[in-house]
């Protein structure tokens, strides 16, 4: 049994993810497909980087992970496939996989000739997971590539006796997912969001009174803010970029 996660900003209210799953069906009927999500927003490629970084390696060895989240598709970049730690990954390269370890391997993947310059996810994407899952190693796939495209996720600075970082992402609750790891923040130490007191870290929600901000270490293991039964990113007007310090 072959498991495949899929990752894209499809959403699913046309038939796009469907007619993947179909591709990969036909040619694996066996495979195990997984969502990861497919409601990144739209052409959201940091988004969709965050995402696939927190899953990918919570999956038995020898998954393959695809990931479409490609607003250049058609374009004359590159498809590519990789391998790490025991996992295959098909995406475009446009960053995506910037989480993947320096010895990752890499090859770009020929355009079918009668691929839709639209629909690579379907038409180029799929069948080489398919191709994958069927046996085929990375390197029956395309030519090796030594340098993918790297846009890796900002990270947390300190600068005098606080720490400066930023919102990587926004979840669906509206909850503010930072890139400042708690072990960062000393005891005590109070949380500000693009210039709001959020106050010291907590434990959970449960430790703030009904519509207050609360931040705490998130399931991600880094610092968090939310707003108990309610939005932060709605309360406070910020999104991704805004920055965070401690």
């Amino acid at each position: 049994m072959t498991i495949v996660t899929l990752l894209t900003d499809f959403g699913t209210a046309d038939s796009y993810v469907a007619e993947m799953k179909a591709v990969l069906l036909s040619r694996v009927p066996a495979a195990t497909i997984v969502d990861i999500s497919h409601d990144v927003p739209p052409g959201d490629v940091r988004s969709a980087q965050y995402l696939l970084s927190r899953a990918w390696h919570r999956f038995p060895a020898g998954t393959i992970h695809l990931a479409v989240v490609d607003p250049a598709v058609g374009t004359e970049r590159r498809a590519i496939a990789a391998e790490a730690a025991n996992h295959r990954f098909v995406a475009p390269d446009n960053g995506v996989l910037s989480f993947l370890p320096p010895d990752a391997r890499f090859v770009a993947l020929p355009v079918p000739l009668d691929a839709a310059p639209t629909f690579h996810g379907r038409d180029l994407f799929a069948p080489a997971v398919a191709a994958l899952a069927s046996g085929n190693r990375l390197d029956q796939l395309g030519e090796a590539i030594k340098q993918p495209q790297r846009s890796p996720l900002p990270t947390a600075r300190s600068q005098g006796d606080g720490v400066i970082g930023e919102v990587l992402y926004v979840d669906r609750f509206g909850t503010l997912v930072s890139n400042i790891p708690p072990d960062l923040v000393e005891p005590g130490v109070r949380i500000r969001v693009a210039g709001t007191d959020v106050g010291p870290l907590r434990r959970t929600f449960g430790d703030a009174a009904r519509g207050a901000l609360v931040a705490f270490t998130g399931s991600g293991g880094t610092v968090e803010i939310a707003v108990r039964d309610g939005s932060a990113a709605r309360l406070l007007g910020v999104g991704v970029g805004a920055e965070v310090r401690a």
